[in-house]
């Protein structure tokens, strides 16, 4: 189905992106607005920003999608919330994945507290910040600095969910999603909210599939004539590459049929889904380091043994080395059905005690065994005076 939706995407022009005083303004030389949906900047010479307006009509929605901001653009981004009335910012990549940095840092660290964006005369402070174990909201002050006047921004930041993958389970994210609704971001009387990752594209318009699915299952009489491939390609034509690999579209239908429910009158779904989703653990940065691994031997390899050891103890020391360190504990998957743990029994023994019963005990002392290059010196030699006596045998 994704060959399908590439296939039938459309390629609208993107002219402005591709100008070269814009070019330090795209992150990703692929990854443009169209121009006839890009957002304009009504401060300053240049207008160009690398965002999206995506409008859904019949479900009176509005998102724009923007790629991670870059350190010259914190200050245009800001400019942009300030101009759309934008009440709300969903953050869904971390400022470093896999080593990379992928968007600066635009909001004041905790520590900070304040950032002044002087190019474009904006000053935000942080006002407080409520963490959980997968996501963190902050309420975020935003003055203009020309005109005095301040409003209140909501930071959604879902911090666990990786580049080009899904969230943990359709449990956290729609316990995130549903957070996001309930703070009155994402209605229609206000501005439209603003959706980054890194490049604005994959796990963004995965958030904004699923939340105008539901949206739209909401108002029609018949929630199954929601189509969710239908509604994701009248969004491609206000962004491109909406949706950029298959597990995210087949996470977007699973997030859609677990959302459904509450459509048709679950009450109960949203604390169960914050049940489900264990937002109130630990985040992943706060919790304990893993187990060290099991010591090594105590003799530290100075037992040394036979030169040809027997079959049964090559065998014994492949799977014990095979056994590796041991890992550290997981968690059970998040997902809709949550198990608590049970307790080991006898046979499911940590792994470090399996490989103390398995490790072999220590031989009583033997006849120290010749080393290798001793043994190889006295071949040489008997071959050598084997040689010399058949030559004098043969000639004299």
């Amino acid at each position: 189905m994704t060959h399908e939706i590439r296939q039938q995407s459309c390629e609208l022009p993107c002219k402005v992106a591709k100008l070269p005083e814009n070019k330090n303004r795209n992150r990703y030389r692929d990854v443009s607005p169209f121009d006839h949906s890009r957002i304009c900047l009504r401060v300053g010479t240049n207008d160009y920003i690398n965002s999206g307006l995506i409008t859904v009509e019949e479900a009176q929605s509005k998102y724009i999608l923007y790629h991670g901001p870059l350190p010259n653009t914190c200050g245009n981004f800001w400019e942009m919330v300030w101009q759309q009335r934008t009440r709300g910012v969903v953050m869904l990549n971390r400022v470093i994945e896999k080593g990379s940095i992928k968007c600066a840092q635009y909001w004041p660290a905790s520590e900070e507290r304040d950032a002044i964006f002087e190019d474009a005369n904006f000053k935000l402070t942080l006002i407080s910040e409520d963490i959980k174990s997968y996501y963190t909201v902050r309420q975020l002050e935003l003055e203009n600095l020309s005109t005095q006047e301040t409003r209140d921004v909501l930071h959604f930041h879902y911090t666990t969910w990786p580049d080009f993958g899904v969230p943990e389970s359709p449990a956290s994210f729609l316990n995130f999603l549903f957070k996001v609704q309930k703070s009155g971001c994402l209605n229609s009387d206000q501005g439209p909210v603003v959706v980054h990752c890194s490049a604005g594209i994959g796990r963004s318009g995965t958030f904004c599939l699923v939340d105008t699915c539901l949206l739209l299952m909401s108002i029609r009489k018949d929630p199954s004539s929601v189509r969710i491939r239908d509604v994701l390609l009248e969004m491609r034509r206000y962004r491109m590459g909406l949706i950029q690999t298959a597990d995210q579209l087949r996470f977007s239908y699973l997030a859609v049929i677990e959302g459904a429910k509450y459509i048709k009158g679950d009450t109960s779904l949203q604390e169960s889904l914050k049940e489900l989703s264990n937002e109130e653990d630990d985040p992943p940065e706060f919790t304990p380091p893993p187990p060290l691994p099991p010591p090594r031997d105590p003799q530290n390899g100075k037992n040394e043994r036979s030169f040809f050891p027997e079959n049964d103890e090559l065998i014994q020391q492949k799977e014990i080395h095979s056994l590796g360190p041991a890992a550290p504990p997981q968690h059970p998957p998040e997902g809709i059905e949550h198990r608590a743990p049970e307790a080991p029994t006898a046979s499911q023994q940590p792994e470090t005690e399996q490989q103390q019963q398995q490790q072999p005990k220590e031989s009583p002392p033997g006849p120290e065994a010749w080393s290798p290059l001793l043994t190889n010196v006295c071949v040489c030699t008997a071959l050598a005076v084997g040689a010399y006596v058949c030559y004098r045998a043969c000639f004299h």
